[in-house]
């Protein structure tokens, strides 16, 4: 139970790696917003088939909580991938995936404004991840700025943190499923005001395999198959031990920015690296009080 429930989370971990290279992949070929919009239709369109009769039985249930499930789906949904989307336009996939990694030091900051006393032990990797990210940043030193793609991805970890601090409030009643279909429908339709004006003010993107195959990706595998497989992870070994493995993340970001892209990790980066994961590990062993 337990191997299969770590290697559940790898598998997610992996796949949810691969969309800061899909999100440089396509950062000469599809506007942010619309790159964000495809993928969440691919998605609803995976999971249709699954989650469409299970919502529609909970449909009561939406209605009563549904400020809570379209403020998860802002968070999740509609802001997140998009802001990931436009700092991949300047922002090294590495990059991304380090800033990424100082989420769950945000998500314990959010857990402090809601009321959730920090340890010590929490508040020093605090310190430590947000001085990686800093370093990373500034390429070994400390920046007088962020370069605009770092900002967006920053902005973009406050959403996912803001995002996962919600879903630990989820009514049960709203089922798995059924809430994650809600979220992506809702966020999809939240999107489409800002999907029409990027198509009348960029124009849309031409249909090929350069540009379908990534939407394709991230819709099918990082937005159903990854949901899926960490759900199902932390179902069987508990959201702690799954975020170890997501903990991960950077290294793998650097590893296929690495082999697809040809992006390099300097020494400044890898020792970036190290205190922000050292940062986020540290954080995680803390206790609240």
């Amino acid at each position: 139970m337990a191997a299969t429930g770590l290697l559940l989370a790898a598998v997610a971990t992996v796949v949810w790696s691969g969309s800061f290279i899909t999100s440089r992949a396509l950062n000469d070929s599809v506007p942010p917003v619309q790159a964000a919009f495809w993928r969440w239709i691919a998605a609803i369109a995976v999971l249709a088939p699954f989650a469409l009769r299970a919502t529609w039985r909970r449909r009561t249930l939406i209605r009563r909580h549904l400020g809570y499930v379209t403020l998860a789906a802002l968070l999740g949904v509609t802001l997140y991938n998009t802001l990931v989307n436009q700092a991949g336009l300047t922002a090294p996939a590495s990059t991304m995936g380090m800033i990424m990694a100082a989420s769950p030091v945000l998500i314990a900051v959010c857990e402090r404004l809601g009321g959730t006393r920090l340890g010590l032990r929490r508040i020093a990797g605090l310190a430590v991840a947000c001085l990686g990210v800093l370093l990373l940043s500034g390429d070994g030193a400390l920046p007088s700025g962020f370069a605009a793609g770092e900002l967006w991805m920053l902005a973009a970890a406050v959403s996912f943190a803001s995002y996962s601090v919600l879903l630990r409030r989820r009514p049960p009643e709203l089922g798995g499923l059924p809430f994650l279909f809600a979220a992506f429908a809702l966020g999809t339709l939240l999107l489409a005001p800002a999907h029409a004006l990027s198509v009348a003010v960029q124009g849309g993107f031409e249909p090929t395999a350069a540009t379908v195959g990534p939407l394709l990706y991230v819709g099918v595998f990082s937005s159903a198959l990854a949901y899926f497989a960490w759900n199902k992870a932390v179902a069987l070994i508990g959201p702690a031990r799954a975020g170890v493995v997501y903990h991960l993340q950077p290294v793998c970001v650097a590893a296929l920015s690495f082999v697809i892209l040809g992006e390099r990790t300097g020494p400044a980066g890898l020792l970036c690296m190290g205190l922000i994961l050292g940062g986020v590990a540290l954080a995680a062993t803390g206790r609240s009080r």
